[in-house]
């Protein structure tokens, strides 16, 4: 009796889950560049669309490779099932999308990258659904914040940029008691130290452009959940508005996926390390890493995460003293990603978050001298000394 993946461990899902060979028997896998699929006969052609006979149609609808992406990262992820999509903010539309209809009202937690605000502050109340912004750590401000017709609940957690960390099992039974599905961004935290769904979350979206890719390459994302969930909200939207991946991004985010732990273990390491360097410097007003111990939210942290993660926020004081840092560096690149191989810093109050209002900025805490740091795979060593050079330059 062949072995269940599901009782495989986390490395070799990484490697071999999906795997789907061709006759050719390859060993890496196949990549299906095509936009269509022919059928043996009309009445083929007939049951293939109507659902009785499993198959390929269109690569809007479903390709091959794809397909081994979505099957890996639903192992990955202890999912039923996993759509993707041609970017990260296409998963986090998809998903909101498909819970929503004029007239329901979406809560999420105030502190979301700049475009999931958008989405949520902007676009959403063009099509008559109401939202509301709250403090994500909080659960009594998610439970004032439930109307008779709420329907959604967005975490981003941890929160960009300031590594905000939301208690998703509660948030979630409150969600849950409204009747409304929870849907979570688990990109910072990857699906190497969270697992969303089995905190209660409904949805866990990714931007695989970050982590999975990791090497700088291509856009993906991701929607993960109970397979009637995906079939119900989800299947429609992604089938008639088309934000399909393409099936070389898919190739390319399986190719990611074998070596993610090890990557993400890697930086995890070398971001400690520096966290605590830069808390160490006089120039550093304030550090917030997942996995130090003067994180505000330090018992949440514990109790759901398994890792601190690559990333790094501290506040300089102001803009100047922050773009003289970034200016300094030069191993870091200065860019606005995050999740690779190379170490990058960025100033969120100009690119990031630059189209929140200031207002909204200085709610979440986010004043001109935060940097958000995404620490790479270079020597630990080397990294040292730019970010302490940088520093004294600040």
């Amino acid at each position: 009796m062949a072995e269940d993946p599901k009782d495989w461990q986390l490395e070799t899902r990484l490697v071999r889950g999906g795997l789907a060979r061709t006759a050719y028997g390859e060993i890496s896998e196949a990549l299906f560049l095509t936009q269509s699929f022919a059928y043996e006969s009309a009445e083929a052609a007939n049951a293939r669309f109507a659902g009785d006979e499993p198959g390929f149609i269109y690569q809007r609808f479903g390709n091959p490779t794809t397909q081994m992406f979505e099957d890996r990262l639903a192992l990955l992820e202890g999912a039923e099932t996993c759509r993707a999509t041609a970017s990260g903010m296409a998963a986090v539309q998809v998903a909101l999308s498909g819970l929503v209809r004029a007239g329901d009202h979406v809560v999420a937690g105030r502190a979301l990258f700049g475009s999931c605000r958008w989405i949520v502050a902007d676009w959403l109340p063009r099509f008559g659904v109401e939202t509301t912004f709250v403090d994500p750590t909080d659960p009594a401000a998610w439970r004032a914040a439930v109307r008779p017709n709420t329907k959604a609940f967005l975490v981003e957690s941890p929160a960009n940029p300031l590594l905000e960390v939301t208690p998703i099992a509660e948030v979630a039974e409150i969600a849950h008691a409204a009747g409304a599905k929870l849907v979570v961004d688990n990109v910072f935290a990857t699906p190497i130290y969270q697992k969303p769904l089995t905190l209660g979350a409904d949805v866990v979206v990714y931007s695989a452009t970050k982590h999975i890719d990791g090497q700088g390459r291509v856009l993906g994302g991701a929607i993960l959940g109970g397979a009637k969930l995906i079939e119900e909200s989800y299947k429609d939207i992604l089938r008639h508005t088309g934000p399909a991946l393409s099936p070389f991004n898919a190739w390319v985010l399986l190719k990611g996926l074998e070596t993610l732990e090890l990557r993400v273990t890697r930086q995890t390491q070398t971001a400690g390390r520096l966290a605590d360097q830069i808390a160490d410097h006089p120039k550093a007003k304030k550090v917030v890493y997942c996995g130090r111990p003067d994180h505000p939210q330090a018992n949440v942290v514990a109790a759901q995460m398994s890792g601190g993660g690559n990333v790094v926020a501290f506040d300089l004081g102001d803009q100047a003293a922050a773009w003289r840092f970034l200016d300094a560096l030069e191993i870091c690149d200065i860019s606005n990603n995050l999740g690779d191989a190379k170490s990058m810093a960025t100033h969120p109050w100009t690119t990031t978050h630059r189209s929140m209002p200031e207002a909204d900025k200085l709610e979440i805490g986010l004043t001109p001298g935060w940097v958000r740091m995404s620490v790479g795979l270079e020597s630990a060593e080397d990294l040292a000394r730019d970010v302490a050079r940088a520093l004294d330059a600040a």
